[in-house]
This record gives C-alpha cells, structure tokens and sequence, in this order.
C-alpha cells in the first residue's frame, strides 16, 4: 500500500443538519491491484509526513479516475489549517 493523501471521515449531520468535521485519515492505494484504503492515522505516526502529503501532487491518471468515481475527496494545501488543528490541536 502507498500514501497518495488525506481526506476527512465523513461524520454525517449535526442537529442543526451541517456536515460534521470528521478525523484526518490517510487514502492509501495498493500497488498490485490499485485498490484504494482509506486508514486512521496514528498517535505514532509521523505529523511531517502526514502533513506532507497535503502537497503531494504526483498522482498516476489511473488513480485519479478511481478517485473521480468514488467519495473519496482528497484534502489539498488549502485544507492545511484544520490538519494542523486536529494534528497539533487548536493553539497552533
């Protein structure tokens, strides 16, 4: 399995029907088969690499069509704020 990005858990609706934040999880994609995995980081995992495949931009064309038809949405360098909030908490 290889890292290709973040996304956010999708946590469903609040009382007040807005989309809930969910945690950070990292979309990996497997090398034989090119099926995608979507796993919960770890309190061990490191917050630079996590962090870096925000930028991350080499992604196969074959990767970007199966991420096209799924619900996996990628999370982009503008999503760093609330990555960094939920990996280091709200006072950085």
């Amino acid at each position: 399995m290889e890292p290709v990005g973040l996304t956010f858990k999708q946590e469903g609706l609040d009382k007040y029907g807005k989309v809930k934040q969910g945690e950070i999880m990292v979309v990996h994609v497997c090398t034989k088969c090119k099926k995608l995995n979507i796993n919960r980081i770890a309190g061990d995992d490191d917050e630079k690499v996590i962090l870096s495949l925000l930028s991350q931009t080499e992604i196969s064309d074959e990767i970007q069509t199966t991420l096209s038809t799924s619900t996996i949405k990628l999370l982009t360098i503008k999503d760093e704020s609330e990555v960094r909030k939920q990996l280091f908490g709200s006072h950085v």
